[in-house]
Parts: C-alpha cells; sequence; structure tokens
C-alpha cells in the first residue's frame, strides 16, 4: 500500500494542474518509454551534458587572454578552478537527492541559470574577484547537475546496453572540450575579445536549456528503482513498481553507498583523470609557453584530441555491450594510458617537437584514456546497483564528490610544480618585444655588451668625453658603433625598457629554460595516477571473460522469463475471480 502510493504521487499532483504546468514540472514517465522515446530523452541528456561541460571548460580556451584582461597572476587563477572544483565537490552531494526529488528537474533548470552566468555574468565581470566569484558560481550548479545527468542515463539504459549509453554520455566531457577547442580555434583570429567566447556559449546553453525545459523526462521512482538487466525486463519491472516500498530502498542512503567497492573505485578513476582535467584547464597555456603556439593553434590540438576521444568512447562502448564485459578494457587503456604519457613527457617538453608529433601523441593518449573511461562508467553504476539500485545517484554523488575533490587538490599542487607558469605567462609579452628590439637594432647588443662603459660615456655630452675615455670606448667599441649608438634617440628609449623590465626578463629566460623539466615532473604524477588506477578494477562489478558474462545473461533472462509467467498466471487468475 505504500509503494502504491508513492508510486503514483507524481500523477496525482500532475493531474491537478494545467497543461503547462505538468509540461514543466511534472516530469515523471509510469511506464517504461519504448526505444524511440528512450533514445530522445537519452539525447536530450546528452546534449545537456555537452554544454555543462562547455561552459565549464570554455575559460580555458582563453586563459591567457584573462590573466591579460584583469591582470591576474596564474595561480590566482588556478586557485579560482581549485575553489570552482571544491564547491563542486559538496554540492555534488546535494545531487545525492535526486533519488528522492528526481533527476530531470535539477538538469533542465540548472541549464538555465548556468546558460544566464556564462552568457551575462561572466563577460561582464568587473574585476578579477567578481570574475572568480561567477565562475565559482557556475560551479555550484553543475555539481549538482552533472551527477543528475549520468544518473538518467543509468535509468534509461539496461545494463546490456550500459557501456554504450554511458559512453555517450561520457561524450559530454569530451565534446564539451571538443567545441571549446573548435569554437576557439576558428574564431579567436577575427573575435580577439575573450568574452565572445563566453557569449557564444551562453546562447548555446540557453537554445539547450529550452529543449530540456519541453522535452526532458523521467522515470516514476518505482520504476527507476529497479535492476533493469535488458529491454526484456521491461513488462515484469513496470509490475513490480506497483509493489516496491520505495521509502524503505531510500532508508539510510550514505549508509549504504559508503563501501569500500564504491568509495575505492570512485578515487581511482579521479587519479586517472588528472592528466584529462590537466589538458582541459591548461593545454593552452601549455602549448603557447612551451612551444609557442598561438591561441588558434593550441586550440587546434584540441580538435584532435576531443575528436579522437569521441570516437574511441562510442566504439568501444558498443564492443564492450557486445562481448558484455568492462575489465578487460579498464586494463587495456589503464596501461595503454601509462604507455603514452610516458612516450609524450619524453618527447613534448622539448621545444622543438612539431605540431603533429605533438597532436598524434595527444590523440592516442586519448583513445586509451576513453577504452577505460567509457566502460569504468558502465561498470561503476553496475556497481552501485549491486547495492542497491534505488540509490543510483548517491552512489554517483559519492563519485561526484571524490573526483572534484581530488580535482581541486591536483590543480591546487599544480602551480607549486609547474612554477615556471607564472612568469611566462605574465611577462611573455615582454620577452617577444625584447627579443623584437634586440634582433631589430644591432646597437642594442652593442650597448648591452657593454653596459658600464655606455653608462660612464652617458655622463657627457658627445663633444666632452674624456680623452682616455673616449680611447677606451673606440678601442672597446669601435668608431662606427659609438657615434651610432651616440646619436640614436631610439636606441636611449629602447636601453631604458629593458633596464626597466631586466627583473622581469631575467626571470622569463629562467622560466623558459626549467618550465619543459617542471612540466615532465607533472606529467610522471600523471603517470602515478594511472598506474593506481588498475589494482582498483579488481573491486568492481562485472565479469572478466565474455563466456561468463553470456551465462550470467542467459540465467537472468531464465529468471524474467519465470517471473513473468507467474505473473502471467497471476493475472488470469484475478481475471477469472472478476
Amino acid at each position: 500500500m505504500t509503494q502504491t502510493t508513492v508510486a503514483v504521487t507524481g500523477g496525482e499532483n500532475a493531474s491537478r494542474h494545467g497543461p503547462i504546468t505538468k509540461a514543466l514540472w511534472y516530469r515523471e514517465l509510469d511506464r517504461y518509454p519504448d526505444t524511440g522515446r528512450r533514445v530522445f530523452y537519452l539525447g536530450i541528456v546528452v546534449l545537456a551534458t555537452i554544454i555543462l561541460y562547455y561552459q565549464l571548460y570554455v575559460a580555458g580556451a582563453v586563459a591567457p587572454q584573462i590573466l591579460a584582461h584583469y591582470h591576474m597572476t596564474f595561480r590566482f587563477y588556478v586557485y579560482i578552478t581549485v575553489v570552482g572544483n571544491a564547491i563542486g565537490a559538496f554540492t555534488s552531494i546535494l545531487a545525492g537527492l535526486a533519488d528522492r526529488w528526481g533527476r530531470a528537474n535539477m538538469v533542465a533548470y540548472g541549464l538555465g541559470l548556468t546558460a544566464l552566468l556564462v552568457l551575462f555574468g561572466i563577460p561582464n565581470a568587473p574585476g578579477e574577484w567578481a570574475f572568480a566569484t561567477l565562475v565559482c558560481a557556475v560551479g555550484f550548479v553543475e555539481g549538482i547537475v552533472l551527477v543528475a545527468t549520468p544518473a538518467l542515463v543509468r535509468d534509461f539504459s539496461p545494463q546490456l546496453g550500459r557501456a554504450s549509453a554511458m559512453g555517450f554520455w561520457t561524450l559530454g566531457p569530451v565534446v564539451g572540450s571538443l567545441v571549446v577547442a573548435e569554437v576557439a580555434s576558428h574564431t579567436l583570429s577575427h573575435l580577439t575579445a575573450w568574452q565572445d567566447q563566453f557569449i557564444i556559449c551562453g546562447i548555446a546553453g540557453l537554445v539547450v536549456f529550452a529543449i530540456a525545459l519541453v522535452g526532458l523526462r523521467e522515470l516514476s521512482p518505482g520504476l527507476r528503482d529497479q535492476l533493469m538487466v535488458s529491454i526484456r525486463d521491461r513488462t515484469l519491472i513496470e509490475a513490480r513498481a506497483k509493489g516496491i516500498d520505495i521509502s524503505a530502498t531510500l532508508r539510510r542512503p550514505w549508509r549504504q553507498m559508503l563501501h569500500m567497492d564504491i568509495i575505492a573505485s570512485a578515487f581511482a578513476i579521479s587519479v586517472f583523470l588528472i592528466i584529462y582535467y590537466t589538458a582541459v584547464g591548461f593545454n593552452v597555456i601549455y602549448f603557447e609557453t612551451i612551444f609557442g603556439f598561438s591561441a588558434s593553434q593550441a586550440n587546434a590540438v584540441g580538435n584532435w584530441l576531443w575528436a579522437f576521444d569521441a570516437g574511441a568512447l562510442i566504439v568501444v562502448g558498443i564492443v564492450s555491450d557486445r562481448v558484455r564485459v568492462r575489465k578487460p578494457f579498464m586494463i587495456v587503456g589503464g596501461l595503454g594510458a601509462v604507455a603514452m604519457t610516458i612516450l609524450y613527457l619524453e618527447q613534448a617538453t622539448n621545444p622543438h617537437t612539431g605540431y603533429y608529433t605533438v597532436a598524434w601523441m595527444f590523440s592516442l593518449l586519448a583513445i586509451f584514456l576513453a577504452t577505460a573511461y567509457g566502460p569504468w562508467m558502465a561498470s561503476f553504476t553496475e556497481t552501485v546497483e549491486r547495492r542497491n539500485p534505488a540509490l543510483t545517484a548517491t552512489g554517483l554523488a559519492v563519485w561526484g564528490w571524490i573526483l572534484r575533490a581530488v580535482v581541486a587538490l591536483s590543480i591546487f599542487v599544480l602551480p607549486f610544480v609547474v612554477s615556471s607558469v607564472t612568469p611566462l605567462v605574465e611577462s611573455g609579452a615582454l620577452a617577444v618585444r625584447a627579443e623584437a628590439i634586440i634582433k631589430s637594432d644591432p646597437n642594442v647588443s652593442t650597448v648591452l655588451a657593454h653596459p658600464k662603459l655606455f653608462a660612464q660615456l652617458a655622463k657627457y655630452p658627445p663633444t666632452k668625453i674624456p680623452g682616455p675615455l673616449l680611447a677606451t670606448a673606440i678601442k672597446e667599441v669601435g668608431i662606427p658603433k659609438l657615434t651610432a649608438a651616440a646619436k640614436d634617440a631610439k636606441l636611449k628609449g629602447e636601453i631604458a625598457f629593458l633596464q626597466r623590465h631586466a627583473a622581469a626578463l631575467a626571470s622569463v629566460k629562467h622560466a623558459a629554460k626549467v618550465s619543459p623539466g617542471q612540466w615532465q615532473t607533472w606529467y610522471w604524477v600523471c603517470v602515478a595516477g594511472e598506474a593506481l588506477f588498475l589494482p582498483f578494477i579488481f573491486l568492481m562489478a562485472g565479469r572478466w571473460r565474455p563466456k561468463r558474462a553470456r551465462e550470467d545473461a542467459r540465467r537472468h533472462e531464465e529468471m524474467v522469463n519465470a517471473e513473468l509467467e507467474k505473473l502471467a498466471v497471476t493475472r488470469a487468475a484475478a481475471g477469472s475471480a472478476h
């Protein structure tokens, strides 16, 4: 009786309101949708995830311009990301309420709020603290929404299609990154203002918000709180939904989810993805400072990286569902990521490494990251279901909290390991100008080679230089260069510029020398995270061998057939009684 009341509550409330209210707020489905509608809802969820990650990552495409606009230190910029992830970690916990309150409204209205912040708030931020506050506000909302979206994917995808579905959901962060790189690489050459990237992103966000507001739906608690292995379970699940005590399944949710297989698995994937979040947040800065790429070139490398990542996610998800195992793919992806990162850090820290070498190495790394991550997402939801399928959002909230906490901590540490970034970003333009001055005017080199001598000469008018000093100058410098330098007014301004910024130019020179080695150290940290991922695979749900997985599926199908036969007999008996 308890379940019957709870299961129909949404429908009863909806029936009391008009069609607009029902369309915009009461979104529960009392029957499991057919394939076409299910794919439609999953498509909206994937589209929402893409736009959310686009909003989250767009700052990385124009990070150098943001630093210059606000005269912001690199460390301050990094700490904005740290605080944003920390806030997102704690709001991910709030997303666990989606098991009680539902998921669809969180996603739809969260999209609207983040779109407004990105479109109107961030581009008009008057100072660095206002910019930081607005970025953190976006992180607050997205910490909730980005846990609710994989919960919706799980609800609409049986286990035998879970890797494919999660592969498409994982397109969210990957295609979001690809959109950032694609838009920036094609617009920064003529839309030079960094605010334009946020405006484009915000407009796209409003469009997706409108789609989700009208079209997104979710399963009622009675349907989503059950384990669904294949689409053939549909009839049985709908029948069971009328007899489940939902309040009992949701009792003490955190106690049910805080177990080693869930906590350790979430930690393992979080450290595995340190290299991914490094690429998202700092690849543009890295490519510009190490290789001298332009902003468009630096973002274009991302086109390669995220395109290969997206393709691999789809292919691997389909293959994983076909062979019905996840763990072998995680092992291959983990080992491949370790190998490619080591190969990359040995080559790509060399400033003479070519553009296409960097692009191909990053692309191969992306394929291995996708090979591990897509099946991991499927296996993690199945691990949560092994504990309690009614608490999927709570389990994903644990993952969201740990992921963002690890990302926040790693990003906090990064500027201490790669300390050279700050002078390269802050004073790189000065170094470019100084190099241009020295190359364009040979007299500058003459003065710089004899700074003490020219300091003495500058004390006297050209016609009153003491004889011994003049003789020394002629001997050291030569009459033509000495005469040219003495008469060149422009030279005095150039020398004054170089002297005024001598300390900054020295720090840039030192930073350029040590920066490749510091980045190499950071990539070894990423390798350690990838290696740490591997042993925790053994804690997760799922088989290693396709043969055993097929046997499990066959036994489940036999159980479903038996339950359906019992259900048919019960219904027939009830019909004859009437």
